[in-house]
């Protein structure tokens, strides 16, 4: 698995990665890594459910990891954020 099978969700509407992991699957990736934290979680799995719903049908779910990141605050200290990842496989 090398970096640049990882798709990184952020603010973007949903169809922007979705079009980011389809370009993947059909340049030849076996799978694809969705990552996510915080807010954008919910667009991760949105992502991966239209993939699999309307795009790619043959796209599997491998696994699900979730984990909690400690970030710096603006105002200083740490806060903990949730973390997503998704593994995608055709």
């Amino acid at each position: 698995m090398t970096e640049e099978n990882v798709v990184y969700i952020g603010n973007k509407p949903p169809m922007s990665y979705v079009l980011a992991v389809t370009t993947q699957f059909n340049g030849g990736a076996g799978e694809v890594i969705l990552k996510a934290r915080g807010k954008a979680i919910s667009r991760a799995v949105d992502v991966a459910e239209i993939v699999r719903n309307r795009f790619i049908p043959e796209t599997q779910i491998e696994r699900i990891l979730t984990g909690t990141e400690e970030l710096p605050r603006k105002e200083g200290g740490t806060t903990n954020t949730s973390t997503i990842e998704i593994v995608l496989k055709k």
